[in-house]
């Protein structure tokens, strides 16, 4: 293990620079006392590292050094080479230069880890499209695109979910793919990051004036917390029911936004209780209707009444 983490970090000095023993902790998920012992192990064994004391000081390779290492464990060849979503790739305009990306590094690798590397894209593939082939279409994509790469302010002009239209002057900071499909991320002129939705940008148009992007910036870790902020406001309905065995099993496919949070063991004559949650009281309405005669509700109690009211308008609507 140490002999591994020892790689890790020359590599990772040598790619990125100085970095403080508390960045190389939380990188490589040790202690700090870790590394100071690791660096100790290293220079005694003739690397040239030094730390830089102050405020802005951190580990470092003396100016000029550099080391190839060859030595590639299977699982590094397996993260480095797994398979990415060819419609992803598409989307990007990247699909030729992926291909010739990997050719080339595969050819760049040892004999004895070439076929590893093949392998991988026999055992794993990776498709994000829907089962019907039907994609988002994003109208200024290849706008967006370009103004990422450019550090160009953009006026874009947005629909947002309830339809509205708003034009911003936004600092394009990236792109995101959840499932298929496209996230927007800029920052508006009050220095407000936001995510879009790139099938809702209606137009964009890039603007002569450039920006500078933020160095503190990184948009895994941005994405990672939006995510989490935008589950945590999501609304939540919940439901307790009974349901009937014969169906337990079908609960997990429905296309509606329902979750299944709890389950009890006791059978009650063929009924399971199951503590269900939706985003809405009316998706949970449709939900439980669609069951019929297979679904009963436990609470709360004011559903009774209301899908039987619904049951009714039903029926009096399709009455010959």
């Amino acid at each position: 293990m140490r002999g591994d983490r020892l790689i890790s970090i020359l590599l990772i000095l040598q790619a990125q620079g100085q970095m403080t023993a508390k960045e190389l902790a939380e990188k490589l998920e040790v202690s700090e006392r870790t590394i100071y012992r690791d660096m100790e192990v290293l220079s005694g064994s003739g690397i040239p590292v030094f730390a830089d004391r102050g405020k802005n000081g951190g580990w470092s390779l003396i100016d000029g050094y550099h080391t190839d290492l060859t030595g590639l464990k299977e699982s590094e060849i397996r993260a480095l080479f797994a398979p990415v979503s060819p419609q992803l790739l598409e989307d990007l305009g990247l699909t030729r230069t992926s291909e010739d990306a990997r050719n080339k590094l595969i050819a760049s690798l040892p004999d004895v880890y070439r076929k590893s590397a093949k392998d991988i894209w026999n055992r794993i593939h990776i498709d994000t499209s829907s089962w019907r082939g039907t994609k988002e279409r994003i109208a200024s994509f290849e706008m967006l695109k370009n103004a990422i790469w450019e550090d160009v302010k953009m006026e874009i002009i947005y629909q947002r979910a309830d339809g509205q239209t708003n034009n911003y002057i936004v600092q394009p900071l990236g792109l995101v793919a959840k499932g298929s499909s496209w996230y927007f991320i800029a920052a508006k002129e009050n220095g407000d990051i936001r995510n879009y939705r790139a099938s809702r940008i209606q137009s964009a148009t890039p603007l002569k004036e450039t920006f500078e992007r933020y160095d503190s910036f990184d948009i895994a870790t941005y994405w990672k917390s939006s995510k989490k902020v935008f589950i945590n406001t999501l609304p939540s309905y919940e439901v307790w029911v009974k349901v009937s065995e014969e169906i337990f099993p079908r609960l997990s496919f429905s296309n509606y936004f329902v979750r299944i949070m709890e389950t009890k063991s006791n059978i009650e004559k063929g009924w399971k209780p199951v503590k269900l949650t939706f985003d809405t009281k009316e998706e949970a309405k449709r939900y439980i209707l669609g069951f019929t005669d297979q679904m009963k509700i436990i609470e709360p109690k004011e559903l009774h009444l209301e899908i039987f009211k619904m049951a009714k308008e039903a029926v009096a609507h399709y009455k010959p």
